[in-house]
């Protein structure tokens, strides 16, 4: 009875516990949906294709206004098409004249414009070499002020050095060059001489070869001469 009991009062707690879950996941959905308010999918939809459109129709009019300045400014320009067609051979000489005016404006416009242009290149450039100019005499000084620097450090050091010598009562010996003795060089001598009287107390043998020849001719000791077979 006991275990009974004990398993309804963990199924009821079990239940409770589902039940407060439950409130709560109710509560916070009520909560999402009261704050999304006026904005539903649907709408957030209809408003994006809204901005779409709207955007759509302001690169088109952006697109018609450039065009328009184009235009414009090519007219300003290089002037109005003339009517070649229906025109006579006066008015073309006319037309032709005034283009060619035109040209030679333009030409000298280009001329001026490039001149310019190269010379404020050129200003630029010369501002840059002078900024370098500038840099680099300014390092070669500091460098020749380091180098006065070190050098006055350098002699200052050895002055230390040389009071602190002159105060210890030590004095710097001279570095001195190593120089062969006199034992040694005699000692090599002596070993040349014993060397040299070894190899004239040697005896000189000379090993006497014989041809093939030399060694046919002279009789064999087995063989005897033809003065002892005769009797």
């Amino acid at each position: 009875m006991a275990d009974d009991e004990a398993k309804k009062a963990k199924q009821a707690e079990i239940e409770r516990k589902r039940a407060e879950v439950r409130k709560r996941l109710e509560e916070a959905s009520k909560a999402k949906k009261a704050k999304k308010g006026f904005m539903t999918p649907e709408r957030k939809k209809k408003l994006r294709l809204l901005l779409r459109k709207k955007a759509a129709e302001e690169l088109k009019k952006e697109q018609e206004r450039k065009a328009a300045e184009r235009r414009r400014i090519i007219e300003e320009r290089c002037g109005k098409p003339k009517n070649v067609d229906d025109a006579n051979e006066a008015n073309l000489k006319s037309i032709i004249k005034a283009y060619h005016t035109r040209i030679g404006n333009l030409e000298a416009e280009k001329y001026d414009l490039e001149y310019e242009v190269a010379r404020k290149d050129l200003e630029a450039l010369k501002v840059i070499v002078k900024e370098y100019f500038d840099r680099v005499y300014l390092c070669e000084g500091q460098k020749w002020d380091l180098e006065h620097e070190v050098r006055k450090r350098d002699f200052e050091i050895s002055d230390l050095n040389s009071q602190v010598n002159d105060l210890r009562g030590k004095f710097m010996k001279p570095t001195l060059k190593k120089v062969s003795k006199y034992e040694n060089k005699f000692a090599k001598l002596q070993k040349k001489a014993a060397e040299f009287n070894f190899r004239n107390q040697l005896k000189v043998v000379k090993k006497k070869e014989f041809t093939l020849e030399e060694e046919d001719k002279e009789p064999k000791k087995s063989e005897k001469a033809e003065w002892q077979t005769k009797k």
